[in-house]
């Protein structure tokens, strides 16, 4: 834990969580910090290099979220934010037409496409997500399984964004399902469910679906463990958010 022992006029009082290799390298899931009142993201890290130095190789990529949302360097720190740390990432809510969830449970496919379904519905696009047991890895080219861990009330509140994007850009969509399982599964096992219907298969719905896991793939703090015969590895993206991601 830091601790400066700081005025309450000058410094301001942080829980700062941490996800998949940072909670790893740091030895913790969160800690309680004290910074100046009026710091931003990037004298946040600076500090946590100087307290953490072995997080410098993850500072070029490291995404930092203010209260569940996705914060950058200039941005100013407010009193007692919830803050997170994570690597790139690699998904509840429910009203009538859109489904969003963060699972430990076994897919119903058919009870998803059920629950899809209108009077006016001839089309069902859903795409689920597979884990590999071989995969283009020269390192470890053979997975027994993954390990999901997700940053669960920011996740759910993206899964709803990516959602409201599909229904902006696709608005003849009728149904939208976003789940994503997390824990340890097996090799073979699905993992993650993107499904939109509509009336016809020419309403954009094969692109909506599409759009939905991509955008999953970016911005919903969710991250994987490769585990292999041979050791285990943290599998992080490419994607850095931006302004209104």
């Amino acid at each position: 834990m830091i601790n400066d022992n700081p005025s309450n006029h000058e410094h301001i009082h942080l829980k700062i969580l941490f996800f998949a290799k940072l909670k790893e390298l740091i030895g913790a899931s969160q800690i309680k910090f004290d910074i100046e009142r009026g710091s931003t993201i990037q004298d946040l890290k600076n500090r946590l290099i100087k307290e953490y130095p072995q997080l410098q190789d993850y500072l070029p990529i490291m995404l930092i979220s203010i209260n569940q949302n996705f914060a950058f360097n200039t941005d100013v720190i407010p009193e007692n934010a919830e803050v997170a740390c994570f690597p790139p990432v690699s998904g509840g809510q429910m009203d009538n037409d859109i489904i969003i969830e963060v699972s430990t449970n076994e897919f119903n496919f058919n009870s998803l496409i059920t629950q899809s379904i209108q009077n006016s519905t001839g089309a069902v696009v859903m795409f689920t997500g597979v884990i590999r047991g071989e995969t283009n890895n020269s390192d470890h080219p053979l997975t027994s399984g993954l390990e999901y861990e997700a940053y669960i009330p920011m996740a759910e509140a993206k899964m709803v964004q990516v959602a409201q994007e599909i229904r902006d850009k696709w608005p003849t969509v009728q149904k939208i399902v976003i789940i994503q399982r997390i824990g340890y599964m097996d090799a073979g096992t699905p993992t993650v469910v993107v499904l939109c219907s509509a009336a016809h298969r020419h309403t954009g719905v094969f692109e909506a679906a599409r759009y939905g896991i991509d955008r999953v793939k970016e911005i919903v703090p969710i991250w994987k463990k490769e585990i292999s015969p041979d050791g285990e590895t943290w599998i992080e993206g490419d994607y850095m958010p931006g302004k209104g991601d």
